[in-house]
Formats: C-alpha cells, sequence, structure tokens
C-alpha cells in the first residue's frame, strides 16, 4: 500500500447496487435452524444465537441451547453474547459516522487529535491516519501488547507504551491485527465529540438502528435481563465462568455485546437497508479493502479450499470466495465465539455467537455461504451432527481465534481471550 494517504484509497465512488441474485433453491432456513438445534444437543456447544437476512428481511434470529449450565436458562433471540473482535466493524461504523459529520477525516492524524501520541519512530506518530488505525496498518508488531493486556495491565499504561514498542514498517505500508492500538479510535471519537466512546455508539448505532439488547462493557452484559455466560472445558464438561474483564478495557477492539435479534439489525444495516442511519457511500467505504492479509488464506479447513483472496478495511476483513465477494469478520474472548459475513451480489448476511470454546459451530458460516451461492457443499460440519458432513477443529493460526482457551489472543481475536 502507498504511504502516502489518500481519500481515494479509502473511499471509493458507491455505485448504484444491482438487484440482488435470488438464494438457490436449496436454501432452507430450516435446514440451518435444524443444525444450530443439533449443535447444542447433548450440550457440544452450551448456547448459541444465529441471525440471518436477504434482500432486507430477516429470515432467522433464534438463540438455541443455554445461558449456563449451571443454570439452565434457554438462549433466545434476545440473550446477549459477548462478540469480542466482531466489536472492531462497529469502531468502523462509528468513525464513519463522524467522517460523514465532518468531525473527522479518514486522513486525519492522531497527533492532530491526541497530541501526547507517540510511537518509537517521531516521524511515524505524525503520520498515523484515522484510517490506518482501524485497517490495522500501524506498524507495529502484530498484536502488540495483548499479552500485557492480558495480564491486566491498564490500558493508558499500554498506549503509553507503544512509544517503545519496535515498528516493522511506516504507517499505511504494512497489515500487523492490533487490539490496543485499535482502541485508539475511542480516544479519537472523544476527542471529536466530547463525548465517550460508550454513548456515541449507543447514541449512534444502537438506538437509531433498533438494537435494544446491545451494550458495551461488563457492565452493560451484566446488566442484561438475558445474557450467555462464558463457557470453558472442564473434566467433566463445560464449565461457566464469569466474563474475562481484560478486553473490555479496550471497547472498540471488543467490547460490544449483542443478541440475535440485534445482529439481524446490524446486518440489514450493512446490507443497504437503512440508509437513513448508514448511507450507501459510507458502506462502500467501510467495506473497500485497504491492505491485503494473505495470512487468512491459510489456516481452517473452508478457508484453505474457498479463499483465494483476503484483506482488510475499515473494522472489516474482505475475502474473495469461492471468486465471490465476501465482508467478513471473526472473533474470540475466553468462552465466546462469532462470526458474521455478507455477500453484498446476493444482499445476504449471517452472524452466528456462541458461549463457548468450541470449534463446531465454526463450519456452519461456509456450509450457509456454499448452499447462499449454490456451490457443492464442502465437508465443513462435525459428522456427528450430520452424517454427510465433517468437522475440522478451527486452526488456531486464523487471525480470529486464540492461542487455546484461557491462552494470550492470537492474531486474529479481536478481542482475544
Amino acid at each position: 500500500m502507498p504511504n502516502a494517504f489518500t481519500t481515494a484509497n479509502v473511499r471509493p465512488v458507491a455505485a448504484p447496487l444491482p438487484p440482488a441474485v435470488p438464494l438457490t433453491a436449496d436454501f432452507d432456513v430450516r435446514q440451518f435452524e435444524s443444525m444450530a438445534q443439533q449443535l447444542v444437543a447433548g450440550q457440544r456447544v452450551p448456547g448459541l444465537a444465529m441471525a440471518m437476512v436477504h434482500n432486507g428481511r430477516i429470515l432467522s434470529a433464534r438463540g438455541y441451547g443455554i445461558t449456563d449450565t449451571s443454570r439452565a436458562t434457554p438462549v433466545d433471540s434476545h440473550t446477549v453474547f459477548r462478540l469480542a473482535s466482531l466489536s472492531k466493524s462497529f469502531a468502523g461504523t462509528m468513525t464513519g459516522l463522524l467522517v460523514n459529520d465532518g468531525s473527522l477525516r479518514w486522513d486525519s492524524k492522531l497527533v492532530d487529535y491526541l497530541p501526547s501520541f507517540r510511537l518509537s519512530n517521531p516521524a511515524a506518530s505524525q503520520q498515523l491516519t484515522v484510517a490506518d488505525l482501524l485497517s490495522h496498518r500501524v506498524g507495529l508488531t502484530h498484536n502488540a501488547f495483548d499479552r500485557d493486556l492480558e495480564q491486566y495491565v491498564d490500558f493508558r499504561t499500554l498506549t503509553q507504551k507503544l512509544a517503545y514498542a519496535p515498528l516493522q514498517c511506516a504507517p499505511g505500508t504494512c497489515y500487523s491485527y492490533q487490539n490496543v492500538a485499535f482502541s485508539l479510535v475511542g480516544d479519537m471519537v472523544f476527542a471529536a465529540t466530547g463525548d465517550f466512546y460508550a454513548q456515541e455508539v449507543q447514541r449512534r448505532i444502537f438506538k437509531p438502528l433498533g438494537m435494544n439488547d446491545a451494550s458495551l462493557g461488563l457492565e452493560g452484559i451484566q446488566a442484561s435481563p438475558s445474557w450467555a455466560r462464558p463457557h470453558v472445558r472442564g473434566r467433566g464438561g463445560w464449565v461457566s465462568m464469569m466474563p474475562k474483564t481484560t478486553y473490555y478495557q479496550v471497547l472498540p477492539a471488543a467490547g460490544v455485546n449483542a443478541s440475535a435479534s440485534d445482529m439481524a439489525q446490524y446486518l440489514l444495516a450493512h446490507t443497504g437497508h437503512r440508509p437513513d442511519v448508514l448511507p450507501a457511500p459510507l458502506l462502500a467505504t467501510l467495506h473497500h479493502q485497504l491492505v491485503d492479509t494473505p495470512s487468512e488464506i491459510r489456516g481452517s479447513s473452508w478457508r484453505r479450499t474457498r479463499l483465494t483472496g483476503a484483506g482488510y478495511a475499515l473494522g472489516w476483513r474482505t475475502y474473495k470466495y469461492a471468486g465471490h465477494d465476501v465482508v467478513f469478520h471473526g472473533g474470540a474472548v475466553q468462552g465466546y465465539r462469532g462470526l458474521i459475513a455478507m455477500v453484498p451480489e446476493l444482499d445476504f448476511g449471517v452472524a452466528l455467537m456462541w458461549n463457548s470454546e468450541s470449534s463446531l459451530p465454526s463450519g456452519m458460516l461456509p456450509t450457509i455461504l456454499d448452499t447462499a451461492l449454490g456451490l457443492p457443499p464442502g465437508q465443513w460440519l462435525d459428522d456427528d451432527i450430520d452424517p454427510t458432513l465433517y468437522a475440522e477443529a478451527t486452526d488456531n493460526t486464523s487471525p480470529d481465534a486464540p492461542h487455546a482457551p484461557g491462552a494470550h489472543a492470537s492474531a486474529s481475536t479481536a478481542a482475544p481471550q
């Protein structure tokens, strides 16, 4: 990517969208709802939520299983899950709304709003832009200071330590996934608006979209009438626990909580059906690839088989999935996992969230995409769910997966562990 930032490389002109291609005749929402139900049977995963939208309609927004293995309360469409790195798309969206207002520009320099911001190279400190931050082009080594965050070092201390962190490239010139640095966008929002990031997201995104269950932070999820507790593996099966607080320190990277009902509304907005809140030119900008991420093509079986290209936009990943454009993100923190994907040519979106460290539900996403696109079915799901399908455990080298349950974040946990 060029070092010089230009408006052109972040704000494409939004052409009118062609009519959405119909989903294939084989696409049966009930089939996928049944798969979700089978996943929670016998507590292979304790609880799961799924939302699907197409052509401006909600096809499904339901919960499955239970919120807590120690208290068998059912998951429903309003049960809240922790979104982990799926939160990054909300940070990009929030920033885009401020750009639309003229409060920020994509090429605004961080130092103009955060004068104390420092990188180890003074010139780099002066160069870093809002768009660089949201597309992981800061120039730091990957997941800088995530391990310290895991050890409960406070966010302010970690942002100050960025001044001494090694740089692997100039800002804007290479990709390296971040959580701590990424979350400086919250400070930018405060500097531009005078209001805290969480309040602005609530006011500008959750409320107008009707995301009535959504919240940010630990207090937000605990205040929810129904919320899914995280689960880790124990000798006797899944063990529920309290949410780990570390990545709630970095709200833009990992702080959002939401239900299936919320995610259905969010998908409708990001597929272009809420132009009153998210206009088409803004969506085109947010979903426009800014940097290649070839490591995404490796990892789990479906990535190796289906992906021929991968990149990062503004809080979103971009994939070439069997030749089709897909906008995507994954997330993982201790006891929670989630995936979200949209296929623009189909006007289709899906989100999955579950409250355990199981990899099993991950295979539902490519299974759903294959069916929607009319591709020959891949073997992505566990064979004890459906005898015709096979599940592969998530490869921990994937940029949205943690090293191991309870371990430090990997290159992809948008709010790892």
